[in-house]
């Protein structure tokens, strides 16, 4: 690649425009799956929304957000059939967010959805480059994960 090109872009750029095309991608596979109710916010929830289910405070705080604001996404997701909520068995103040049979199938198109676009980008890529850059975001993962919690975020 053209290295004058390569240095106009700072890393967040280089994060970001492929975050933004796997967005797309996947939104546009829930669209013709017949998910037309399914907004690119919505994927806030199902990315980080485990099979056990989760509070609403806990998705918040994964996805970097007010609980006001998960509360509204889920709230619509609810109307939509994808998720439901349960009491806590341990904190009958809290409810838990789970999946319903319609939310599950939402996963199941986003994952698919996911795996396509990641064999495009491999096969052009060449497979033992999209593998090193996999790796290479994992170690970078890891490295923030062990950072200790900053106020603020």
């Amino acid at each position: 690649m053209d290295d004058s090109r390569t240095r106009g872009y700072m890393l967040g750029a280089l994060l970001r425009i492929p975050f933004e095309a796997m967005a797309l991608h996947i939104n546009e596979a829930l669209q013709k799956a017949g998910f037309e109710d399914i907004r690119p916010a919505h994927q806030r929830v199902f990315q980080h929304l485990p099979p056990e289910g989760a509070r609403v405070t806990d998705l918040a705080e994964a996805a970097q957000m007010t609980k006001q604001s998960m509360g509204t996404l889920i709230t619509h997701l609810e109307e939509g059939g994808y998720v439901e909520r349960h009491r806590d068995p341990q904190d009958g103040r809290a409810q838990i967010i789970h999946y319903t049979a319609r939310g599950r199938e939402v996963e199941r198109v986003a994952r698919t959805s996911i795996a396509e676009i990641e064999a495009v980008w491999a096969q052009r890529l060449g497979h033992a480059e999209f593998a090193h850059l996999h790796k290479l975001l994992w170690q970078l993962v890891a490295l923030l994960e062990e950072e200790p919690e900053r106020e603020g975020r």
